[in-house]
C-alpha cells in the first residue's frame, strides 16, 4: 500500500510536470508556486487517506466515519462539502459581473440552513443509519421509497458531478495549460482514490482541510481589498459605481420577475436541504445533539464565507475591471467592454494576484483545486451509497446482506461514478452547465426534501402518495428545464422557450407536495392505515432519540 500511494504522488508530481511543458507550448504563464502547493496538497490528502483506509474496517466506518467525527469537526467539513467552486468563484463572479444582485445567490444557499437546523438536522440523525432514504422508508415500504430516493441521490449526484468536473478541467488548463481531458482525468482518479480506500473519514479531513485554507484565503482577500479603502464599505461601494455605474448598486440585473425570484428562492433554499451529500454528513455524529452543534458551525462558517465572497467581487471590480494586466485584448475588441481572461468566474483568481502576486496566486488557485476535489469526493460517496445501501443491500438483498460486502459494492460503485464523471465531463467541456447545475437543485428540492420533509412531519404520507408525487416532482422538474430558454433556447437553437422562466423550483416543487398530498389522503389500502399509525411511533423517536443508532453509547 506504501508504494502505491509512494507511485501516485509521483506520477501526479509527473502530470503537473507534463502540464508545465504542455503551457510552455500553449504560451501560458507557468505558476510554480501553484503547481507546488497543488501537489503538497495531493501529497498531504493520500496521506491522510492512506491513514484513514487502515482504520476503516466496517460499512459504519465507511459510510459514517463510525459516528466519531464531533459537531465542530463535522460542521466544517460541512462548509467544505458546499462551498463549492461554484461558490466561491462563481458567486464572485456574478458579483464582479452584476454588482448587489449577485447577493442574489448568497442569501439564497444560505437561507436553506435554518431549515435544516431547526426541522430537518435531529430528527434525520435519530432516525437515519447512513442515507436519507433510511429515513424517508423508516414507517413507508422499503423497496418503491428506496428506489425512489436513490434515483433522486443520484440524479443529483452526476449533475452536481458533471458541474465540478467540467469547472475542474476549465480551473486547470487555464492555470497551468494542462489538456483538459488530462486535468478532468486528474480529478477522477484522485476522487475515486479518497472515496475508495479512504471512505467517509478521509473525505471528511480533506474536506475540514479544504474548508479551512478557503476561509483563510477569502478572509485575506477580503482583508486586503477593505484595506485599500480603511475598511469602509462606502468608498468601495463609490469607486465600484464609479467604474461600472450605479445600476450595479440596483437590482433587476440577474432576476427580471417575480416568479424567477421566488422560484430561484425555493430551489436554493429546499435544493439544500435535499442535496444527499450534505445530508449524508449528519450520520457522522455521535448523537442528535452533535448533529445540532453541526449545523450551527456550518452555517456561520458558510454565512461568513458568503460575505467575503460579495466583498472579494466588489474587490475584483476596483482592482481587476479595467486593469490591463487582466484583461483578454482579443475579446475586448471583438466584444466592447473589458472582458477579463478566462471569463467572470475567473474574478476571484485574478484579484488574488492583484493583492498578494505570483505565490498568493498560486495559493488560491492550489485552494480552488481543493475546493473541486473535496466537493467531487462527498458527491461520489453520496452516489456510492444510495447504489450499496438503499439498491444493493435494502432493494436487490431485502437487507440480508452483511457489511464487508456492502463495502465492496460501495468501492465499485465509487470507481464506476468515477468514471461516468470523467467521461460526462469530457463530453459536457462545450455545453453550457449552467443547466446542469439549476436541474440537481431543482431535482433535490422537487424529489428529495418533500418525502424527507413529510415523511418526518406528515402522519397521511403513504408510499403511493410519496411514490407518485416524488416522481411527478422529478418528472416535472427535468421536463420544465428542458423546454425552458436555457435548454430550448440556448442550447437547443429553438426561437423560443415553451416554458418561459429559467428556473422551474416553483412549479415542481408545488407538484410534488400537492401530488404527495392527493393521492396519500386517497390511499385507502390497508398498507396505508399500517403506515399512518406507525407515524406516532416514529415521531417519538425523531424527537427524543430513544432508539436511535449510537443513542445507547450516550
Amino acid at each position: 500500500m506504501n508504494r502505491i500511494f509512494t507511485f501516485l504522488i509521483l506520477g501526479t508530481i509527473a502530470v503537473f510536470a507534463s502540464g508545465a511543458i504542455e503551457g510552455e507550448i500553449q504560451k501560458q504563464a507557468l505558476n510554480v508556486s501553484a503547481i507546488v502547493m497543488f501537489v503538497i496538497f495531493v501529497g498531504a490528502t493520500l496521506g491522510i487517506t492512506y491513514w484513514a483506509a487502515k482504520r476503516t474496517k466496517s460499512a459504519k466506518d465507511f459510510y459514517t466515519a463510525g459516528g466519531g467525527i464531533t459537531g465542530f469537526q463535522n460542521g466544517m467539513a460541512i462548509a467544505g462539502d458546499y462551498m463549492s467552486a461554484a461558490s466561491f468563484l462563481g458567486i464572485s463572479g456574478l458579483v464582479y459581473l452584476k454588482g448587489y444582485d449577485g447577493l442574489i445567490y448568497s442569501i439564497g444557499f444560505l437561507v436553506g440552513w435554518p431549515i435544516i437546523l431547526f426541522m430537518i438536522a435531529e430528527p434525520l440523525r435519530n432516525l437515519g443509519k447512513y442515507t436519507f432514504a433510511d429515513v424517508a422508508s423508516y414507517r413507508l415500504r422499503q423497496t418503491p421509497i428506496r428506489t425512489l430516493a436513490a434515483a433522486g441521490s443520484i440524479a443529483t449526484v452526476i449533475l452536481y458531478l458533471i458541474a465540478q468536473m467540467v469547472g475542474a478541467g476549465k480551473l486547470i488548463q487555464l492555470l497551468f495549460g494542462l489538456d483538459y481531458e488530462v486535468a478532468v482525468i486528474l480529478v477522477g482518479v484522485l476522487m475515486i482514490l479518497y472515496v475508495t480506500f479512504g471512505g467517509m473519514l478521509a473525505t471528511t479531513w480533506v474536506q475540514i482541510i479544504k474548508a479551512f485554507l478557503l476561509l483563510s484565503g477569502a478572509t485575506f482577500m477580503a482583508v486586503a481589498v477593505m484595506a485599500h479603502y480603511d475598511f469602509s464599505f462606502g468608498s468601495l461601494f463609490t469607486h465600484a459605481t464609479e467604474l461600472k455605474g450605479i445600476e450595479i448598486m440596483s437590482p433587476g440585473g440577474l432576476v427580471s420577475d417575480p416568479i424567477s425570484a421566488i422560484s430561484l428562492a425555493v430551489a436554493l433554499m429546499f435544493g439544500t436541504a435535499g442535496l444527499p451529500h450534505i445530508l449524508m454528513r449528519f450520520f457522522t455524529v455521535a448523537d442528535a445533539k452533535e448533529a445540532r452543534k453541526s449545523v450551527f458551525y456550518a452555517t456561520g462558517f458558510i454565512g461568513y464565507f458568503y460575505i467575503l465572497t460579495f466583498i472579494i467581487g466588489f474587490g475584483a471590480i476596483v482592482m481587476v475591471f479595467q486593469n490591463p494586466q487582466y484583461l483578454d485584448l482579443a475579446k475586448q475588441a471583438i466584444e466592447g467592454g473589458s472582458p477579463i481572461l478566462g471569463g467572470n468566474n475567473m474574478a476571484a483568481i485574478h484579484l488574488s494576484h492583484a493583492v498578494g502576486g505570483d505565490f498568493f496566486l498560486g495559493f488560491i488557485s492550489a485552494v480552488a483545486f481543493a475546493t473541486i476535489l473535496a466537493v467531487v469526493s462527498g458527491l461520489t460517496l453520496a452516489g456510492a451509497s444510495a447504489i450499496s445501501h438503499d439498491l444493493y443491500a435494502s432493494v436487490i438483498k431485502k437487507g440480508n446482506v452483511d457489511g464487508i460486502k456492502e463495502m465492496q459494492v460501495s468501492k465499485i460503485a465509487t470507481v464506476v461514478l468515477g468514471i461516468v464523471a470523467i467521461i460526462m465531463g469530457i463530453m459536457f467541456e462545450k455545453q453550457n452547465i449552467a443547466f446542469v447545475v439549476g436541474l440537481a437543485f431543482a431535482i433535490a428540492a422537487s424529489a428529495n426534501f418533500p418525502i424527507l420533509f413529510l415523511s418526518m412531519y406528515w402522519k397521511k404520507l403513504t408510499t403511493r402518495g410519496a411514490v407518485i408525487g416524488g416522481s411527478l416532482g422529478l418528472a416535472t422538474a427535468v421536463l420544465l428545464v428542458v423546454i425552458g430558454p436555457i435548454v430550448w433556447v440556448d442550447i437547443l437553437g429553438n426561437a423560443t422557450a415553451i416554458f418561459p422562466y429559467k428556473y422551474p423550483a416553483l412549479f415542481s416543487v408545488t407538484t410534488a407536495f400537492v401530488g404527495i398530498w392527493f393521492f396519500s389522503i386517497t390511499d385507502s389500502s390497508h398498507n396505508a392505515e399500517m403506515e399512518i399509525e406507525a407515524f406516532e411511533a416514529q415521531y417519538i423517536r425523531s424527537q427524543t432519540g430513544i432508539g436511535a443508532e449510537g443513542a445507547s453509547e450516550h
